[in-house]
């Protein structure tokens, strides 16, 4: 039997932190002495007096938890995360549409970065910084951050981390869950503190150094500048920002690695190696295309703005420092495509994950020589080791699953109007959590002309796309629901 009483329980835990959190944005707004201060507090009791009724009126309930309470967490949690997040920005007024706000939230929540905003830097100190935490809290997980509180309920949390962190290739940093979570913070706090170190000395003000560590890491892409990263004419902040989305897309158990010494692990993984040679080739031919047509560019800001865009969207950041919709049109045809590629597995990042697009392309490449040889025992090898056919079936049935659901969608935003480009654009960025897509939602654009049916249906997409697909469609199997 479904265990509701502990999913409230642990929903109104969640959202006491959520409450807490909210009192950071309101120091910033007290710090500043903006009118949004008592917007912040009444959004941040109402979490916390929420949360608290749910928790302590549930706290005696059973604590045994199973797959269909963890993937129900998982989901409800982002759900409820952005309805109690969207209060600061709706209240206020600063968002007066409570559609615009909850698109604004969710999407700064799964780390997507699309938004609805024409003025941003019209918003006060107090909300941007709500904003780009939302997205900071979101880039690792929600769930991973709650991992702390479950031992405290005598509850093990390894049923919501595979709910939260799905993939092929699990690689725990340590077997206890709690353990893992606690390093994977670790290296994420010290990733985001390093970077808002040298943004500062970059000539970044500490609020806006402190805000784009926060979405980069998080490989968000929400900006203090309407802009973005353009408004910051420094190649030094550029280059800083590249090399902590690199980072931020790659698998966190490497950095791990990295941080202890063991250099060989990371420099062996094939996943890395893939990623590492896509950016650098991809961002070779981008850059040298826009040297020999970009007319007044120089060799270095065509190398600079090829390679932030091309690993701003591998690692679906989305930031942006030219507008690739104005770039050859081959060039375009590049950056749609890595829209679908994603980071890597155990990264912040969202896409199909470049460990999935390997795994891929092996299992076709063998699958062509056991046609040639059909006695011949042939497996995929990943980092040296069998992949078990499970794997290799669960790899695509995702990547099916993903194009379907693209397709499908694509369909419904055309019958809404929009163009073939906004409408594949839209989904594309939406599923795969990236920000900018392509036509009237391209870098230069944002998602406001988006009428509200398609903004509530964009957001599903972007909690899909989050989660990984799986997590979310299994809720809605009626074999999810037997007991």
């Amino acid at each position: 039997m479904l265990n509701t009483r502990f999913i409230l329980l642990v929903l109104g835990l969640l959202l006491i932190v959520e409450g807490v959190f909210m009192l950071l944005s309101a120091g910033v707004a007290a710090l500043y002495n903006e009118f949004d201060l008592p917007y912040h507090l009444i959004s941040s009791a109402i979490c916390i007096v929420v949360g608290g009724g749910l928790g302590f009126s549930l706290l005696k309930s059973p604590k045994d938890i199973g797959k269909r309470e963890g993937y129900l967490i998982v989901t409800l949690v982002w759900l409820v995360f952005s309805l109690f997040g969207l209060l600061p920005f709706w209240l206020s007024g600063a968002i007066p549409s409570f559609t615009d706000a909850f698109f604004e939230t969710i999407s700064g929540f799964t780390t997507t970065g699309s938004s609805i905003l024409n003025d941003i830097e019209a918003l006060p100190h107090g909300l941007l910084f709500w904003r780009s935490l939302i997205q900071w809290l979101g880039g690792m997980g929600i769930i991973v951050l709650s991992l702390a509180i479950l031992p405290v309920l005598g509850v093990g949390g390894m049923q919501m981390f595979v709910a939260e962190v799905p993939g092929p290739v699990p690689d725990k940093l340590h077997p206890r869950i709690k353990e893992t979570a606690k390093r994977l913070y670790g290296i994420y706090v010290l990733f985001t503190f390093v970077e808002a170190v040298l943004l500062y000395f970059g000539g970044m003000t500490p609020f806006d150094a402190i805000c784009h560590s926060f979405t980069t890491m998080a490989t968000g892409g929400y900006s203090t500048k309407q802009a973005s990263i353009a408004y910051f004419a420094s190649p030094f902040i550029q280059y800083v920002m590249i090399f902590f989305m690199f980072l931020a897309g790659a698998n966190f158990t490497l950095s791990f690695a990295a941080l202890k010494g063991r250099f060989s692990k990371v420099i062996k993984d094939e996943e890395f190696q893939s990623y590492f040679w896509l950016v650098i080739i991809v961002s070779l031919v981008v850059g040298g295309v826009l040297y020999y047509t970009g007319g007044s560019l120089g060799l270095e800001q065509s190398w600079r703005d090829g390679l932030f865009q091309v690993v701003s969207i591998i690692t679906t950041t989305g930031y942006a420092t030219a507008d690739y919709l104005l770039w050859a049109p081959f060039l375009g045809v590049i950056i749609f495509l890595l829209m679908f590629f994603g980071g890597s597995a155990g990264s912040t990042g969202g896409g199909i994950k470049i460990v999935r697009i390997v795994l891929l392309m092996k299992n076709s490449y063998y699958e062509l020589k056991r046609l040639v040889h059909p006695n011949a025992v042939i497996p995929v090898r990943y980092n040296t080791r069998a992949v078990s056919q499970g794997i290799i079936t669960n790899v695509l049935a995702f990547i099916v699953i993903y194009m379907m659901i693209v397709g499908i969608s694509m369909i419904i935003m055309s019958i809404m109007g929009f163009d073939l480009d906004t409408a594949l654009g839209a989904v594309a960025t939406s599923i795969g959590n990236i920000g900018p897509g392509l036509g009237d939602v391209g870098p230069a654009s944002n998602f406001y002309q988006i009428p509200n049916f398609g903004k509530w249906f964009l957001s599903i997409l972007m909690l899909i796309g989050r989660l990984e697909i799986f997590t979310v469609i299994l809720i809605f199997s009626p074999y999810f629901w037997k007991e």
